[in-house]
């Protein structure tokens, strides 16, 4: 098991990486939390509770309550009404101060058990617990958050969990769909902070199944570091965290007005990214040699165009509405170089002709 510590102002927690290591949870909760718990409800969704719920509650068989919400799958139930009736549960449960929150399962999962955990009683603790590699991106960092009709991840806030305990065997579940999802984070992670990385990953992951076992692990201790060292520096997304949304002004757009989760975020990430890196060209006149990236996204099998439904005047709406957009102005992170990445505001005109041709 491999352990790493991440340093926030507001807080230090481990982050742990290994395989089977999800059958220690009840071990390392004892030893890592500081105070007793008095009970636990696990957050999870029905894909994944049939492959690891049991596993989570053998685990916990030291605590004499511990409760479970399971929810349907997918970016639709990041809404408020399901915010809603889990903090409803958790007061029928009888949940207080001292009680605990786990977070079982993908990014969604996360995003909603923290933002729960945020706001219940003011505040409780919580620990993430992914299965996905998606992931690997959101459970580290603190941000927590539900969705708005009219945009993304536009209601919550920062709330760091005391522990993440990631499990790699349970990559193994995933579907094609979902490694590309994750696989996505994966790749911007390079792209705006390391180009080594970028470059390792070109050389060795030409399919998803290679990813297990040492590899696995070498993967996400090299891409969380990223993650890491930007919220480190910059926990509340003040400054530098904002790199982190690299292809996202586009993806959240897309993900909106096709409806949440009609496509899976990570895909829209992908063609969010290939039109970033085409800004990027257009707007520091320096060479990214996008066509080679996109053949190499291709192999994945991702998509690298815009979906033909959607309506280039709409997605400029969203995208104004989107957190780093400063009085309606775009602003989209951009590449200078392969590694470096700023926040740039693009004018709303050179963005309907780019989206145009895109």
């Amino acid at each position: 098991m491999e352990t790493i510590l991440i340093k926030t102002s507001t807080k230090q927690y481990p982050l742990f990486i290994g395989e089977n290591i999800r059958f220690d949870l009840g071990k390392l909760l004892c030893t890592y939390l500081k105070e007793p718990i008095t009970s636990i409800l696990i957050i999870t969704d029905d894909k994944v509770a049939p492959f690891y719920l049991s596993d989570l509650k053998s685990a916990l068989t030291n605590y004499n309550k511990v409760y479970e919400y399971i929810f349907p799958s997918g970016e639709a139930s990041k809404s408020f009404q399901m915010f809603y009736d889990i903090q409803g549960f958790a007061l029928e449960k009888g949940l207080d101060r001292r009680s605990l929150i786990i977070a079982l399962g993908g990014g969604v999962v996360g995003d909603l058990a923290g933002f729960v955990a945020a706001t219940y009683m003011r505040g409780i603790p919580f620990v993430q617990v992914p299965t996905t590699l998606l992931a690997h991106d959101s459970s580290v960092g603190g941000k927590v958050a539900i969705n708005h009709p009219l945009g993304k991840n536009m209601i919550g806030t920062f709330y760091q969990p005391e522990a993440v305990i990631y499990d790699t065997m349970t990559l193994q579940s995933l579907s094609e769909q979902e490694w590309r999802s994750g696989f996505a984070e994966v790749l911007k992670h390079g792209f705006i902070w390391d180009k080594d990385f970028l470059n390792w990953l070109k050389e060795n992951i030409s399919r998803f199944s290679q990813i297990k076992g040492a590899l696995a692990e070498q993967l996400l201790i090299r891409s969380i570091s990223v993650k890491k060292a930007v919220v480190e520096e910059d926990e509340t997304e003040k400054g530098i965290r904002a790199f982190l949304n690299f292809g996202h002004t586009l993806a959240h757009a897309i993900e909106t007005k096709l409806g949440y989760g009609k496509i899976t975020h990570g895909e829209a990430v992908v063609i969010g990214m290939v039109f970033a890196l085409i800004v990027s060209e257009d707007h520091f006149k320096n060479d990214l040699d996008v066509p080679s990236m996109i053949d190499w996204f291709k192999k994945y099998n991702y998509h690298v165009t815009l979906p033909s439904n959607l309506v280039v005047e709409e997605l400029i709406e969203v995208m104004k509405k989107d957190k780093k957009s400063e009085e309606g102005i775009i602003r989209m992170v951009l590449l200078s170089e392969i590694g470096k990445a700023e926040v740039v505001s693009v004018s709303e005109e050179r963005l309907r002709d780019l989206l145009s041709d895109f």
